[in-house]
This record gives structure tokens, C-alpha cells and sequence, in this order.
């Protein structure tokens, strides 16, 4: 891992230290999401976006009791997913090998808060 990788994780990781702000931006959390995500993960989280299929493994379905389980006990899994890829480098390589380009992000606790925010309650209306 890389000391600016580290830097990101350990921001992440203050952002579910610390309590949930009220205030967590769901716009912001959707543009994120939109923006960053939805071209794998799909608009309905559920593993159904364009690159969903070209990466291996396949994009899972963010929807199942499973991950709704992982994303309520332990919300960093999001910080895990987005920056720390823990299939390597999985997510560049799909973009990358499907000519898809995401701009880089400085990603601050709100950031993360409000992805949080924003996928789960995707997830709990989809349930």
C-alpha cells in the first residue's frame, strides 16, 4: 500500500470513528455514487451497470442481506472497495481494459459519509 493509499484509508477510517453527521449531503453522495460507481455497480446497485460483466469476478449485487449485513456492522467497507481494492487493482484494470476513464478524486470524510449514506439507503428501499 502506498503512504497516499494509507493517507486515504486512515481518512476513511475517521469518517466512521466518528458519529454519522445529520447533515450527510445525499446529493453529494448520489453525484459520487453516479458518477464513480454506477458504471459497474449499476444505477440500482445491484450489480447491473455496463462493465458489470467484464470485470472478474463480475460486479456483485450491493443489494443482497449479505452486504446490507457488511455495510450496517463495518460502513468502512465502502473505503475498502473505493480506495483500498482488495482485488488489486480490479477496478482500474476493468476501466482501463473497457477504455472507460474516471478522473482521480480527493475524497474527504463527507465523501465517504455520504456514499455510505446514499448506498444505503438505496439498498434499504430495494429490500
Amino acid at each position: 500500500m502506498t503512504a497516499r493509499e494509507l493517507g486515504i484509508a486512515l481518512l476513511g477510517a475517521l469518517a466512521f470513528a466518528l458519529p454519522p453527521s445529520a447533515f450527510a449531503q445525499n446529493t453529494n453522495g448520489k453525484n459520487l455514487y453516479t458518477q464513480r460507481c454506477a458504471v459497474c455497480h449499476g444505477a440500482d446497485i445491484k450489480g447491473t451497470g455496463p462493465l458489470a460483466r467484464k470485470s472478474n469476478p463480475p460486479t456483485p449485487d450491493l443489494t443482497t442481506a449479505a452486504f446490507k449485513k457488511r455495510l450496517e456492522s463495518y460502513p468502512g467497507v465502502i473505503v475498502s472497495s473505493v480506495i483500498l481494492r482488495p482485488n488489486g487493482d480490479l477496478i482500474p484494470r476493468t476501466l482501463k481494459e473497457n477504455g472507460v476513464k474516471i478522473a482521480p478524486h480527493s475524497w474527504t470524510v463527507q465523501d465517504f459519509r455520504d456514499l455510505n449514506k446514499y448506498m444505503g439507503d438505496v439498498i434499504s428501499k430495494s429490500r
